[in-house]
């Protein structure tokens, strides 16, 4: 029989709670590393795939070591984005909605920092903060670290720069004695200098389920295309996938942008993700996002960080990414909590051979995507093309006798007969257009 919440020494104000959230029976990660931290003696690794529930496996036992009759921060989760940042409180606020003596703050940037101040005049318990803006906060005596006990590192993996240049500041406002959690999806060779610089020797190494890095529900696939034609695959693709949620990576802003434009012209329902973007925008996308009105978001790495949301069904990888890390987390925005997902990679002919290495590293099976035919290609365009028309609004500021005329010269045509002129009208100009640019060019030649 697997083993319940309770039987890890949760409490049962916890337990309750969770048993409200649906939640019985713990993951891997959560089995092996609740009673570890109860026991409060050793700092800890926790190893992971995304979406497997590391925010409990660390949450739930700070919930419950938190003295509530002292108003001290006694526990900061440092975490690289405001927008994971905003996760992990909310999952914290849930987890302790029995709990209602215990404090918990969210200080990330991105937002004005008064009231942020403000909030931490007050007693806090628990602090979820990014670690530019602890350090401002610290730089200005709003809060104080004296007391703390706890210190957490989630998604250690990606913000490893950010921690080279803040953690020797936060480590030096906090007790000696206290005690380092450190969760990652991928163990590169950066983390483990962290985890030698900043966590007790007798470190307690948590691997959970990670015999291959890449979660057994997701089908990896790659598709290799001319770079004339990725547009036009992506879109043949969303097009199949039309009402699903899924996010799309690029390697930069510009692609971003370039993107989503794209995707805006051809109305699909789509949002942009930057670090570029203001973090009221960011968080609007977001909401968007998260509440089902926009089905695809278009992202850096960086920025999809915090993006826990069950139903994405696929993730497309429109630039292969730099590392075999930067993989895993896109790919694991996908089929989380149980749910099956797919990982699409759009490769150019060039970029093929490298997918032997992301199978070696990664211990995980690439399957080749059926590429659609040409004609599949052009029947897909036609049929995004009158989406643009049946999307697009009236123009009431066209002239009422222009209007009229117009309407005379059809006035004769049934719906069934204007709508074949039409279509004939759209495939006519479009093969005029393919054929004339090789005229062109021969004529240039001359």
């Amino acid at each position: 029989m697997s083993k319940q919440f309770s039987d890890l020494g949760i409490s049962t104000a916890l337990v309750q709670t969770l048993t409200q959230l649906n939640l019985v029976a713990p993951t891997a990660i959560q089995e092996q590393v609740i009673p570890l931290l109860l026991a409060n003696q050793t700092d800890l690794v926790g190893l992971a795939k995304t979406g497997t529930g590391k925010t409990a496996a660390f949450g739930l036992p700070i919930l419950q070591l938190v003295d509530s009759s002292k108003p001290n921060v006694q526990a900061v989760i440092l975490v690289p984005t405001r927008e994971l940042g905003q996760q992990v409180f909310k999952n914290l606020e849930a987890f302790a909605q029995n709990l209602p003596a215990v404090s918990i703050a969210a200080v990330c940037g991105g937002i004005p920092i008064k009231p942020q101040i403000e909030r931490l005049s007050n007693p806090t318990h628990i602090v979820v903060a990014t670690p530019g803006r602890l350090i401002d906060l610290l730089q200005r005596k709003a809060i104080s670290l004296k007391e703390t006990s706890f210190l957490v590192l989630d998604e250690a993996d990606e913000m490893v720069s950010i921690l080279k240049e803040s953690l020797d500041e936060i480590v030096a406002e906090l007790p000696k004695n206290h005690r380092t959690f450190l969760f990652s999806a991928t163990m590169p060779g950066t983390i483990k200098q962290l985890i030698q610089n900043y966590l007790h020797k007798n470190v307690v190494q948590i691997s959970a389920n990670m015999e291959t890095s890449g979660n057994q529900s997701i089908d990896h696939q790659y598709i290799v295309v001319d770079p004339i034609e990725k547009l036009d695959v992506l879109m043949h693709f969303l097009n199949s996938r039309e009402g699903q949620r899924g996010i799309i990576f690029c390697k930069t802003k510009a692609a971003v942008n370039k993107l989503a434009k794209n995707l805006a012209i051809n109305r699909f329902s789509s949002g942009a993700l930057h670090g570029s973007l203001s973090q009221g925008i960011r968080d609007r996308i977001m909401e968007q996002f998260r509440e089902g009105h926009i089905n695809i978001l278009v992202a850096t790495d960086l920025a999809a960080r915090g993006i826990d949301v069950k139903e994405i069904a696929y993730v497309v990888n429109y630039h292969l990414p730099d590392t075999y890390e930067n993989y895993v987390h896109r790919s694991g925005r996908t089929a989380r909590a149980g749910a099956n997902g797919l990982s699409l990679t759009i490769l150019q002919a060039e970029e093929e051979i490298e997918i032997a290495d992301f199978e070696k590293e990664l211990g995980i099976q690439f399957k080749p995507f059926s590429k659609p035919s040409a004609t599949s290609i052009e029947d897909n365009n036609t049929l995004l093309w009158a989406k643009q028309i049946f999307k697009t609004k009236p123009n009431h500021e066209v002239d009422t006798e222009l209007k009229t005329k117009i309407k005379t010269i059809f006035h004769h045509l049934t719906k069934d007969e204007l709508i074949e002129k039409i279509l004939a009208n759209y495939l006519l100009q479009n093969k005029s257009q393919v054929v004339e640019k090789p005229v062109k060019k021969l004529k240039q030649k001359k």
